[in-house]
């Protein structure tokens, strides 16, 4: 799929949240009754080749789509921060597991699209942050991820790594309604999030549907055009329920 074709004119705009911070994102708006929340993940932003290419997907087929960069570029937000930038935009959403959480405390939305969500928050801690990250920043209150030549990548501080070991996944799963339909799709190959967390995924939330897509890695390098055509198709049908 190419991210550079698009028939609908792109519209920037800017929300405050409650912290008083400025959400900066773009509309895709086709005229659709329905609009679709495009939600990024962790060290991505709304111009990740994912968010980018579902958009234009989106618009191809007449539904409207919002993309918008979380507040704090460079540092780890706590959940509720996440839960409340993703409430003071629209609905439904894609991505990551923040749009979990938002289905299983809100309760307004009528569908979910879960790519490639952590249901084992405590996963990939120890590959970021090293073996000893708790000490560290017990000591220091936060810790920078760096590269080779010393430049932060982002930073994590103690309340939001506290705040990730603290947020029940499982819980939240379970706290999610009937009504609302959840999909969750991973790849096979992904080595940054396991695919068995997705198998957590669908074991608990209660209207789930799960694809997983072979040979995928994380970022669907190869297998953009597949999940544009597993999750629009899912989109469709939840718009045309609540139409």
């Amino acid at each position: 799929m190419s991210s550079n074709i698009s028939t609908v004119e792109q519209q920037k705009i800017t929300i405050k949240n409650s912290y008083g911070e400025n959400l900066v994102g773009l509309l895709h708006e086709t005229g659709s009754m329905g609009i679709v929340i495009l939600c990024h993940g962790f060290r991505a932003t709304k111009e990740h080749e994912i968010i980018v290419n579902l958009a234009v997907a989106l618009e191809k087929k007449g539904i409207s789509a919002f993309r918008f960069d979380f507040a704090g570029n460079g540092q780890v937000l706590n959940s509720e921060q996440k839960l409340d930038d993703a409430g003071v935009i629209v609905k439904p959403k894609f991505r990551g597991n923040v749009v979990v959480l938002y289905a299983s405390k809100y309760h307004d939305i009528p569908t979910v699209v879960n790519v490639s969500g952590r249901y084992n928050l405590e996963g990939g801690l120890e590959e970021r942050l090293g073996s000893d990250f708790l000490q560290r920043i017990k000591k220091d209150g936060f810790i920078d991820v760096t590269s080779k030549t010393g430049q932060v990548y982002f930073r994590v501080t103690e309340e939001g790594l506290m705040d990730r070991l603290n947020t029940n996944m499982h819980e939240a799963s379970l706290q999610i309604d009937k009504g609302c339909r959840v999909l969750t799709v991973h790849g096979s190959a992904d080595e940054v999030i396991p695919v068995e967390d997705a198998f957590e995924f669908a074991k608990l939330i209660p209207n789930h549907k799960l694809h997983v897509i072979e040979g995928s890695n994380h970022g669907y390098t190869a297998h953009q055009a597949e999940l544009a055509s597993v999750v629009l198709p899912f989109i469709e049908d939840g718009l045309q329920h609540v139409n």
